[in-house]
């Protein structure tokens, strides 16, 4: 798709309510698939959404048409979490999501939420850590893992799911079951494709994501820094000068002040050598 990085910056630029969750993942895929057809793939959330409503039928009770969307998605569908290769990028690609039925969490809670939206169900996306559900906006008491089928989890029943994911590592806080906001939302299917990519040291591509994220979340002065980094890594000499000046002048003093600093100078030294960006 031409001018992906132009589109999203126009939805970006939106208040949080108007940003359409399933048009920002599909610009997201676009740097991985640059003659993407955004249209023809929200086409598939519609033919979904169509399927979805001979089955849930008219009116019902908040509770039953959750249910009754679940049931249409991961049982008739086969939507699934992709347990055996969950940092495989296509887990964060709706394009792949849509096309392969798997997917890590917040991509298959995307895919409920797009639906749902088209059929009048509001689902509001709960960041836990590292294990993103859904809830009705209307029904407070329960919630969707639409990782593990959509099937329906207590409260308590979420926290244990926290444990179990984290091994216990990490402490419980009620606050992990407040929603989050369309642009965090984003910025955290972002930020998984970033994290994998910059594991496998892949800056090429993870450098279009750090474009996105800056744009997304501007307050996030860490993207800065951490772009500025990967134009290093990439040998974008000036470009990380910038990025890790514009860092400093945000957020100096801070716990990293002094390593980016030694890593600011260390750029300049490179550019002294003749190195080009």
């Amino acid at each position: 798709m031409t001018n992906a990085i132009e589109h999203f910056q126009r939805l970006a630029h939106l208040p949080e309510e108007e940003i359409e969750l399933g048009r920002a993942a599909l610009l997201i895929a676009a740097v991985e698939y640059p003659a993407l057809d955004v249209d023809q793939q929200l086409r598939v959330l519609d033919s979904l959404a169509a399927a979805a409503s001979r089955r849930i039928g008219d009116n019902p009770d908040p509770l039953t048409a959750v249910n009754r969307l679940s049931e249409y998605l991961f049982d008739e569908v086969g939507f699934h979490g992709n347990q055996e290769e969950y940092y495989d990028p296509r887990n964060s690609f709706l394009n792949d999501v849509l096309a392969r039925r798997t997917g890590i969490p917040i991509a298959l809670s995307l895919v409920c939420i797009e639906v749902g939206r088209r059929l009048g169900i509001p689902l509001l996306a709960i960041g836990m850590p590292g294990h993103l559900l859904l809830r009705h906006r209307d029904v407070e008491d329960w919630y969707i893992d639409p990782f593990f089928g959509g099937i329906l989890l207590s409260p308590g029943e979420t926290e244990q799911r926290l444990q179990d994911i984290a091994q216990g590592t990490v402490p419980w806080d009620p606050q992990y079951l407040t929603p989050i906001g369309n642009r965090e939302f984003i910025a955290r299917m972002i930020r998984n494709l970033k994290a994998i990519y910059l594991n496998q040291r892949d800056y090429t591509r993870a450098l279009p994501l750090l474009d996105r994220l800056v744009i997304i979340q501007p307050e996030a002065k860490q993207e800065i820094r951490d772009r500025g980094v990967v134009h290093y890594r990439l040998r974008h000499l000036q470009e990380a000068l910038d990025d890790l000046q514009s860092y400093l002048a945000a957020t100096a003093p801070a716990e990293d002040t002094a390593s980016v600093e030694r890593l600011m100078q260390q750029v300049r030294r490179v550019m002294g050598t003749g190195s080009r960006s």
